[in-house]
């Protein structure tokens, strides 16, 4: 049987350090990942054909697996195209090229075809990949949030996850509710502007950014009220103008734990519902800012009697019971002052006397008189937590 011509067969140590260079070219990653890329262009090359089909798909492989093990894809395909290249200068078309100038245009030819048929499969069988890891990863984080929001799971299970979502729990953390006009969504472009928008604040790490009922949930480190107040300032303005969308904001107190997520989560929920209640001018409501409202509203039935049995009278008021409501609140806000009380609700100060005295003479409560204020001002407090009388819009 006669010896197979030499140059059919490759020297093993010129592809070794071909492979060498080439993955020293794509950053150190390793070499072993061109597979038999570099003896396959070698037999097209001498044979003077094109990679089989079966060959190719092999690549297909060779990309999810760089994929999955973290190799970047300019770096995968700054391999293969380093090692075309370096491989160029040892076929045997280029070495006998002053015999047969020809057969270096084919060979070239069969080169660039070769690579190029491998760095697409590489490119489809990386990006595939990509695309399930990304959806893995969704799924993954999605289920994170629901458990961490529910509190319902295994905390050692949520304490082991939540670095890999840039949570450490064991830190205190506040978590913001935001709704708005179009609900959020998943993967939804604004997520994305807000999770930027929200990196390198001065919390201790990062925030997770993600959705639950249509509202955006942001759980964030909480050192310290400035590390709250820089992730409410960001927030404000990444959501821009509340009238534009109709954005309001609930935050919750900032807690350590698992268990001190799904309080935060719940304060920030109650605040941003009772924000919209007492018709804030501010969109943001803070839980640290409505303690005695969620004291009153502990227990509703008992509230709802404080409201009826001090303010009932006033619904005998003509034009509604509102302007008088919001007149005792700006009178006991402003500590008593009835010239304070007149600028902020632009009335003259005898308007503001005169519906201080139909509560007087309807009620039996005198506003002007301290020790009748607090029983008052907590009736008020509880009223517009409980939207009562539901004449405000």
């Amino acid at each position: 049987m006669p010896a197979p011509h030499p140059e059919t067969h490759p020297d093993g140590h010129v592809l070794d350090a071909v492979a060498r260079a080439a993955a020293d070219d794509a950053g150190g990653i390793d070499p072993a990942l061109l597979g038999d890329f570099l003896d396959a262009v070698w037999g097209a090359v001498v044979e003077g054909r094109r990679l089989s089909t079966a060959r190719t798909a092999r690549y297909r492989s060779v990309g999810e697996g760089a994929a999955t093990s973290g190799v970047a894809l300019r770096a995968l395909l700054d391999l293969y195209l380093s090692a075309a290249w370096r491989l160029w200068r040892h076929l045997p078309p280029v070495a006998a090229a002053h015999a047969d100038p020809d057969g270096v245009v084919t060979a070239g030819e069969v080169v660039l075809r070769a690579t190029d048929d491998a760095v697409a499969s590489l490119t489809e069988g990386y990006q595939l990949a990509r695309r399930q890891l990304v959806r893995r990863e969704e799924s993954d984080r999605r289920e994170f949030v629901d458990d961490l929001l529910a509190g319902t799971a295994d905390v050692s299970g949520l304490l082991r996850r939540a670095p890999r979502f840039g949570l450490e729990l064991t830190g205190p953390h506040a978590v913001a509710v935001v709704r708005a006009q179009t609900p959020f969504r998943d993967g939804s472009p604004q997520l994305a502007v807000v999770e930027r928008r929200l990196q390198g604040s001065v919390a201790d790490a990062d925030p997770l950014v993600a959705t639950k009922d249509g509202a955006l949930v942001v759980v964030f480190a909480a050192p310290d009220r400035a590390a709250v107040d820089e992730v409410v300032l960001r927030l404000r303005d990444v959501l821009g103008p509340p009238d534009r969308t109709a954005w309001r904001a609930g935050v919750g107190r900032p807690a350590a734990g698992a268990a001190g997520v799904v309080g935060s989560f719940e304060q920030a929920r109650r605040a941003l519902e009772l924000g919209r209640r007492l018709g804030a001018g501010d969109p943001v409501a803070d839980a640290a800012d409505l303690l005695v409202h969620e004291v009153l509203l502990r227990d509703p039935g008992v509230a709802q009697d404080l409201v009826e049995s001090t303010l009932a009278p006033l619904r005998q008021v003509r034009g509604g019971v509102e302007p008088v409501l919001a007149t005792l609140e700006a009178y006991l806000d402003s500590g008593g002052n009835a010239t304070e009380t007149a600028r902020r609700l632009h009335l003259s100060v005898r308007a503001v006397t005169y519906r201080l005295a139909r509560v007087r003479d309807l009620t039996g409560i005198d506003a002007t008189r301290a020790e009748h204020r607090f029983g008052l001002q907590a009736a008020v407090l509880a009223a517009r937590a409980l939207g009562w009388p539901g004449e405000r819009a």
